[in-house]
């Protein structure tokens, strides 16, 4: 994914299904040499890389609102808005309260972004929560937007009571040519993912 507010950088996300399965690929990788290394008789890269860096982050399916639905979307996304969450020590029952009031208005107002989280284990400072929002079009925020009356309220008065958490918001967008996806994944959306620009 790309990103079109923030910094200009680009994420590239892997799923795993177990801890042993990072390590089969950190093993399988090993032998190749590592983001930034010189090989010999170049010359130093200066600050090109000097960004990267890797994160391992945990699903957490009780802070995700509609999750299967965000997972069906993903096959079909062009966007994705990213809010990452960072939870000062004992905001964590706060941060709870602020999930469960933002699912309540979510669904009162039928909001239709649903989103998966993932706490930040490694790569982080602790306490750091990554919530992604999968969006096959940028008219679904203009589709928030008409109901932003009870949607603003709700943020306004979640701002209020959160002195103790900060974040901040991200829109990246889905680039197909720098993607690998399996065949399953793809054959929702087929066009996109194994367009020309993705046959050899």
């Amino acid at each position: 994914m790309a990103a079109m507010t923030g910094r200009p950088e680009t994420w590239l996300i892997e799923v795993h299904d177990s801890f042993a399965s990072i390590e089969d690929v950190d093993k399988a990788l090993r032998p190749l040499a590592p983001f930034g290394a010189m090989v010999e008789g170049e010359q130093p890269s200066g600050d090109i890389l000097a960004g990267s860096r890797s994160l391992i982050a945990v699903y957490r399916p009780g802070y995700s609102y509609r999750p299967e639905q965000a997972v069906r979307a993903l096959r079909k996304a062009r966007y994705c808005q990213v809010s990452v969450y960072r939870l000062h020590p004992g905001s964590e029952a706060e941060f709870a309260e602020l999930v469960k009031s933002r699912r309540i208005v979510f669904d009162s107002i039928n909001l239709d972004k649903p989103d998966i989280a993932y706490y930040v284990l490694s790569g982080a400072l602790s306490g750091t929560y990554v919530f992604l929002a999968p969006l096959d079009s940028l008219k679904t925020f203009d589709d928030g937007l008409a109901k932003v009356p009870v949607y603003a309220e709700n943020v306004a008065a979640d701002a209020a009571k959160s002195g103790e958490i900060a974040r901040e918001y991200l829109l990246f967008r889905v680039e197909p040519d720098t993607s690998w996806v399996s065949d399953d994944f793809a054959s929702a959306d087929p066009e996109f993912w194994r367009g020309k620009a993705k046959t050899p």
